[in-house]
């Protein structure tokens, strides 16, 4: 077999050989080593957009205006000119490379925001065959906010959240999902996760999972809600439940004739009792309680064992609320628990978390762990893919590298653990990704890790803001280590004359094309500085 890095002998070895088994992908995406984005336009002429991110198709590129009231998508194409001379490689390109239209071409801007209202820039969603996007628009947050109607003390509060459901194709909103006085977590896509055509949304202020399902018509429809009741009947039950101890109270008082019951008090009274456990809370408690119980079989050492692992710790369950909730598949949540003040707070290092595996079908809890259990890092270890439930239609996302599917990530998160100083600190620190951000990764090749090394301390597949350098990040083959293809500067290409103003930078790699963007800003609002990276 041919090993040779040549484009040409790699087409003649794809004519006279069939790849192994399962290997078809892969075989294919070494092409890539040799289609690399090398040449890189400088500061080209561009909107002042805040640019998001393509979509896993590749179709289209998200983008929203600077005051956060419009949503604007571009077509990705291709810069095109004539040439006469003979070797026209040599040559600059045309003027219009500077300008962004000659690679993108606006298909529509739509206004999403309304009145008080701005677009949350860091999140949006595609659907499984990217027909429809998921975008969000808030209200101001407010601290300090009184806990009315069951609502958490110290999680802040939104007056409104709306989410809207838009075709791509030609920006036509086909519904709204609204959500007044709630706090729901839209910073990179946390507060939300998407598997298929199942949408899970965490309302941290009430402590509420709403889950609904987006229908082939573009319609959002409510499922279930997982928080004060797990089954649909629940609430039916405790209403029904307590209309009847109330009216045999009543007819031992002889009450008046004319009394009567302000209709929905009985369901109001039911949720303001702070005795009262959530559904959710009880389902947990009593899985803590099962697993600590079939700990021992002699009956002594049974209430000894409970009174030190469980009642002891008792309050510290029931004061433990929802942060964090991705699918597993269609039927299981996993559930990440903490203190109030970890939930809204950005460094969750510092506080207690647990984990909570949960069945919709069946309202159970079927595990749990402490955010230091070493059975639950092995699991993430050797099945990392899992954790990030990608569809199985989604060509590009399931190559996404992980140190489960890759033995160069598998190499390196060893040698982190080995340089750490205490095993258990590795392991918060290794599942504190837990649960992960949906769609949080570009399935980009240039991201291969069986293909490319570079400094994930300067850019990687997450999406993420970076701290941005005057240095090029080098992009390094992985089948010859000391060869160069190609690097991803941000910024001016001679570099920040003022080296005291703190710069980031973020990076937009297209799915499969040799194409990517590079845009660095400061924090004072001035315009980006976008760089277009192409295979010349």
């Amino acid at each position: 077999m041919f090993k040779s890095t040549n484009v040409t002998a790699r087409i003649f070895e794809r004519q006279i050989h069939t790849p192994a088994p399962g290997t078809s992908v892969h075989c294919a995406r070494r092409f890539y080593e040799n289609m690399v984005p090398s040449f890189t336009i400088y500061d080209i002429e561009c909107p002042d957009h805040s640019f998001r991110k393509f979509t896993d198709d590749g179709q289209y590129l998200i983008s929203f205006s600077r005051n956060h009231q419009d949503l604007i998508v571009y077509r990705p194409t291709w810069l095109s000119f004539s040439c006469k001379e003979e070797d026209c490689s040599t040559h600059d390109l045309p003027p219009q490379a500077k300008r962004f239209e000659s690679f993108f071409t606006q298909l529509y801007c739509v206004t999403l925001a309304s009145c008080n209202e701005l677009i949350c820039k860091d999140f949006f969603l595609s659907m499984e065959n990217n027909q429809f996007g998921l975008f969000a628009t808030s209200t101001a947050q407010i601290h300090d906010a009184p806990a009315n109607g069951g609502a958490i003390q110290g999680v802040p509060f939104i007056e409104k959240i709306t989410f809207h459901l838009l075709r791509l194709e030609d920006g036509v909103v086909l519904d709204e999902k609204v959500f007044h006085n709630d706090f729901i977590n839209l910073a990179h896509n946390m507060g939300v996760f998407l598997y298929d055509d199942l949408l899970a949304i965490v309302s941290l202020r009430y402590q509420t999972i709403h889950i609904l399902q987006v229908g082939d018509s573009g319609k959002l429809v409510d499922v279930r809600a997982i928080g004060s009741f797990c089954r649909e009947d629940d609430e039916l039950f405790l209403i029904s439940n307590s209309q009847w101890t109330e009216t045999s109270d009543s007819s031992r008082l002889h009450p008046l004739p004319g009394a009567h019951v302000e209709n929905g008090s009985q369901h109001n009274r039911i949720n303001q009792d702070d005795s009262f456990l959530t559904g959710i809370k009880q389902r947990l408690l009593s899985f803590i309680f099962r697993g600590i119980w079939n700990e021992e079989t002699d009956q002594t050492l049974r209430f000894q064992c409970l009174k030190k692992k469980f009642y002891f710790h008792f309050q510290d369950y029931v004061d433990l609320i929802i942060w964090k909730v991705q699918f597993l598949d269609r039927h299981h949540l996993l559930i990440k628990f903490g203190s109030v003040d970890g939930g809204v707070s950005r460094n969750v290092d510092n506080h207690p978390a647990f984990f909570a595996v949960y069945n919709m079908e069946t309202t159970e809890v079927v595990a749990f762990y402490q955010n230091s259990a070493d059975e639950l890092y092995f699991l993430f270890e050797q099945f990392c893919d899992h954790f990030h439930a990608t569809s199985r239609n989604s060509l590009h996302l399931n190559f996404i590298s992980s140190h489960s599917n890759n033995v160069h990530a598998l190499e390196q998160l060893k040698s982190i653990k080995n340089k750490t100083g205490s095993f258990p600190q590795f392991v918060k620190k290794m599942l504190a990704s837990l649960p992960f951000g949906c769609q949080s990764q570009s399935p980009s090749p240039y991201f291969d890790q069986s293909l490319f090394r570079y400094d994930e301390k300067l850019i990687s597949a997450t999406d993420r803001h970076r701290q941005s350098t005057d240095h090029p990040i080098k992009f390094i083959s992985r089948r010859q280590p000391h060869t160069l293809k190609f690097k991803i500067k941000p910024g001016p290409e001679a570099g920040t004359v003022d080296g005291r103003t703190k710069r980031i930078s973020s990076f937009l790699f297209h799915p499969f094309l040799p194409l990517a963007l590079s845009i660095q800003q400061t924090l004072f609002l001035q315009p980006s500085v976008v760089n277009i990276h192409i295979r010349r």
